[in-house]
């Protein structure tokens, strides 16, 4: 039997602002598409104000973040109430921002403070292995954990390469994303699916072909194309980063703590407790509470028992995951009501959508689930939109796993792989970005990233359509 527990300052709260206590969830299908209005504005302010005013952007992007959730929750409030504002506001907190950036912060901590020591090479060769092994340990560390673990090292072996754009982007379309599909562990969306029942090896099971097709293409593309350049360029007269006597780890006591992250999800995910901590209307499991204090305190450990060279060798700095923290912060908030109207269904704003997915004869079509999830997963957050069409589906895990197990595998594949067709379809993207660019490496801007992932990514997931989906 669920024991509810509430929290003294969560049972205050209702005292204080009395509008609060009669707040209840709301209707997507009775909004205005206009409340998408701030969501598409921060999008458009990540793709559009680096390019116009980069300056401006690089010491205001946290105010125009702030800026546009304001431009959500200030008019929601005031037609809809503070309490209903206040509800959403807590529950787009506390059950989700808030665990998905302890997350984060955990995995960018602990892979910050593990230096690979030496002087690699950035043959082409080299660089398609660390891909591939990049891609193999998302799944199990987390694209997350696997993009901080392997971004500087790579970024070092190319320090002496005129060009090495191509190299960065396919770091994310690979490790960043499309490696980390075959575990709850490697991608939020799939870890939601595990809390919601799906079997942690289900994925491994039914997505492993289209994930080898998808990376051994890119590999063999990267491969071919680095190739090239490094043939028509071939290297700087003077390697940046001097030769050392042979490669090693420096920090690795960070692994341990690397495994204690890898324990602490997979705990929250089989254990089940009747104890629940009731945060201002946000249910919150003891199991979930236990995974945010464990992995926030692995990343206060992390920190302090790093040794300050490993860091300063690593370039280690909390920018990039500042950068992270205030956008989402925006696009978890203004991102509210596009859900809520993708929830409404065929009744909702996005009734077009949804209908879309569903054949003649009322059966789910998996080729339109793959591109539906996968399109919405490029600019919204991957994990509800998953979320969205695991219900659109039906929601019961055990019908999804037989019965629907094609259209259940396309809504893995379309929130996993087609988070890397934008900078903001995945956080590692933007995390990736903001280091490299720290690095000195002039980075695509957002449509130009997108130039690239249409160019490369778009016909492959057209072709893995026809092969898998159909």
């Amino acid at each position: 039997m669920k024991k509810t527990i509430r929290l003294t300052a969560a049972a205050a709260l209702p005292m204080l602002f009395p509008a609060l206590a009669f707040a209840a969830d709301f209707d997507g299908a009775a909004l205005s598409p206009l409340w998408g209005v701030p969501f598409a504005g921060i999008l458009l302010s990540i793709a559009l104000l680096p390019l116009a005013t980069p300056s401006f952007w690089h010491h205001h992007y946290g105010k125009i973040s702030a800026a546009w959730a304001l431009a959500f929750l200030l008019p929601f409030a005031a037609t809809y109430g503070a309490g209903l504002a206040g509800v959403q506001l807590v529950h787009a907190l506390v059950a989700e921002y808030i665990p998905f950036i302890i997350l984060l912060t955990a995995l960018f901590t602990v892979a910050g403070g593990i230096h690979i020591r030496g002087n690699l090479h950035g043959t082409p060769g080299l660089n398609t292995a660390i891909l591939a092994i990049g891609a193999v340990l998302a799944s199990f560390m987390g694209t997350t954990g696997a993009s901080m673990l392997l971004i500087r090292p790579l970024i070092r072996a190319n320090d002496n390469r005129q060009r090495k754009v191509h190299v960065i982007v396919f770091f994310i379309f690979i490790v960043s994303n499309a490696g980390g599909s075959l575990t709850p562990l490697g991608d939020p969306p799939l870890f939601l699916g595990f809390l919601k029942g799906v079997g942690f090896f289900w994925t491994a099971q039914h997505i492993l072909p289209e994930t080898i097709f998808i990376l051994a293409v890119l590999l063999a593309l990267f491969y071919a194309i680095d190739r090239h350049f490094y043939r028509k360029d071939g290297v700087l007269p003077v390697d940046p980063t001097p030769d050392t006597p042979r490669l090693g780890f420096d920090g690795a006591a960070n692994f341990w703590l690397l495994g204690g992250i890898v324990a602490l999800v997979l705990l929250s995910g089989f254990w089940k407790s009747p104890v629940v901590f009731d945060v201002f209307g946000t249910e919150v499991g003891l199991p979930g509470l236990v995974r945010d204090v464990g992995l926030a305190l692995i990343a206060i450990v992390s920190y302090k028992l790093t040794a300050p060279k490993v860091h300063a060798d690593n370039q280690f700095e909390w920018g990039p995951m500042a950068e992270v923290a205030k956008l989402f912060a925006g696009i978890f908030l203004t991102i509210i009501p596009v859900i809520a109207m993708l929830k409404a269904g065929t009744q909702g704003p996005f009734g077009a959508i949804v209908a879309a997915v569903t054949r003649a004869d009322g059966q789910p079509d998996p080729a339109m689930y793959f591109w539906a999830t996968g399109i919405l997963s490029s600019f919204l957050d991957n994990a509800p939109t998953y979320l969205v069409f695991f219900n659109t589906a039906g929601g019961d895990p055990v019908a999804l796993m037989t019965t629907y197990a094609s259209t259940l595998a396309a809504i893995s594949a379309g929130a996993v792989f087609m988070g890397a067709n934008t900078y903001i379809g995945n956080a590692p993207n933007l995390m990736v970005k903001a280091i490299a660019e720290s690095r000195g490496v002039r980075m695509p801007s957002f449509f130009g990233y997108m130039a690239w992932s249409g160019a490369i990514l778009v016909p492959l997931f057209v072709l893995c359509t026809f092969i898998f989906f159909r």
